[in-house]
């Protein structure tokens, strides 16, 4: 800090206590349910006067925690880091290079929505886990992300603070309408509810037991429920806008998040065209190095989904025409040969999979990490092989039974790509 000063330390907003007190009764509700024999036994053994005495012990307690874990915990902004102290009786210290974060997302659960409160997640670079301030007063948290996301910038730190949110250029945005439509066309909505429906009636005729249909239906009902309902809760008012630190993304009927997808941290894309929304829409998926976010477009015609393709991957234009494996593939994969496809062009590796449902992934040349060519027994016989680009986050892109001749071409042509990619790429740092 200039002239030595130490930075000022801060604490969470007074409402998080309510939410931490939560923690002691959590750890006995989960030994509740691992043992549900064990804890009936012991609550049957209780008279009323050990109960009343128990919960004047466990609800003191459960507020005194939530109580002592906020007042220990700390938070403050330096020129170089986010330092986080945490712990009762074993401290911890987080430091958070400023540097190395790619994305700083504010997110609401419905009952911090009512509190006017919100939690700030934090995406580094090389880390699984997200560290994360919760709760923060709702101005307060859009205000430490501004400050945050400018100083990644590299805005100098005494004006980071006064840079506000960057401005924002709407991109997309999904009505309501158009996702029920979308899910009502999606194969696994109706898939999860028929099998929600059957198979507990045919285990009821074979079995006759309630607890046996009620063990499988519930599960499938839940799986059901998160198809169709839980997606569109989820994704309900999704928004896509354009601003320097990266895409926007605001979604959630109950629970709102405010996400960001970092400049340069993007692996792979890819767009998902389910039979039922064949000329109609499409979803587009992303994979990001070191964060969750996973869904760029739930719902949307083809031309606009192009166009949010092209902001999160600059200079990158999406195939239209891709070249199908030669007819020998027929041998190796029976008529399902003709769902796959390859493109490759200046930018990008892309290939398709996938008949009823389609699939086209797309890997910038610069975030090829490793190229590799395999062939099987059918394949050496028949002259085919598979050519696979593996990227960052954990995906492989394959371009199933090509000819063997062009898949030795591709292998030396896509290495050559993906190091002339990597020296071009422009630095993945945030840039003021």
């Amino acid at each position: 800090m200039p002239d030595g000063k130490q930075p000022s330390e801060r604490r969470l907003h007074p409402v998080t206590p309510l939410r931490r007190a939560w923690a002691p009764v959590a750890v006995l509700a989960g030994w509740a349910v691992h043992d549900p024999g064990q804890a009936q036994e012991r609550l049957t053994g209780l008279t009323t006067t050990a109960l009343l005495l128990g919960l004047a012990v466990i609800v003191p307690g459960a507020a005194l925690y939530g109580f002592l874990s906020w007042w220990f915990t700390h938070f403050a902004v330096t020129d170089t880091e986010l330092r986080i102290r945490t712990g009762l009786l074993f401290r911890r210290t987080a430091h958070i290079r400023l540097e190395r974060l790619q994305a700083v997302d504010v997110t609401q659960p419905l009952l911090a929505r009512v509190a006017g409160v919100a939690k700030l997640k934090l995406d580094v670079v090389g880390t699984d886990e997200k560290d994360e301030l919760a709760y923060l007063g709702e101005g307060e948290a859009r205000r430490l992300r501004a400050e945050l996301l400018a100083r990644a910038a590299g805005f100098a730190p005494e004006s980071a603070g006064e840079v506000g949110e960057a401005p924002v250029r709407r991109l997309l945005h999904v009505p309501p309408g158009v996702l029920a439509a979308s899910l009502l066309l999606t194969g696994a909505t109706w898939a999860s509810l028929v099998a929600a429906l059957v198979v507990p009636t045919l285990l009821w005729f074979a079995t006759h037991s309630v607890w046996t249909v009620l063990a499988t239906g519930l599960p499938l009902l839940g799986a059901a429920g998160a198809s169709s309902v839980g997606r569109f809760v989820g994704e309900y008012d999704w928004t896509v806008g354009e601003s320097p630190d990266g895409l926007r993304i605001d979604h959630g009927l109950l629970d709102r998040a405010h996400e960001t997808v970092p400049p340069g941290r993007v692996q792979t894309v890819r767009i998902v065209e389910p039979l039922l929304w064949r000329g109609r829409w499409v979803r587009v998926e992303l994979d990001v190095a070191g964060s969750s976010n996973s869904v760029l477009v739930p719902v949307a015609p083809r031309e606009v989904a192009h166009a949010v393709i092209a902001a999160v991957l600059p200079g990158v234009a999406v195939p239209e025409a891709l070249d199908r494996p030669p007819r020998r593939a027929g041998w190796c994969v029976p008529f399902w040969w003709r769902g796959y496809g390859l493109a490759v062009t200046g930018t990008v590796f892309a290939t398709r999979r996938g008949l009823l449902r389609r699939r086209l992934f797309l890997v910038p040349h610069a975030k090829a990490q490793s190229v590799r060519l395999t062939q099987g027994p059918w394949e050496r016989r028949k002259g085919l092989a598979d050519v696979h680009v593996d990227a960052g986050a954990g995906r492989t892109v394959t371009a199933r039974l090509r000819d063997a001749t062009e898949a030795a071409d591709l292998l030396r042509a896509q290495a050559d790509r993906s190091r002339t990619g990597r020296r071009e790429a422009p630095p993945d740092r945030w840039m003021a």
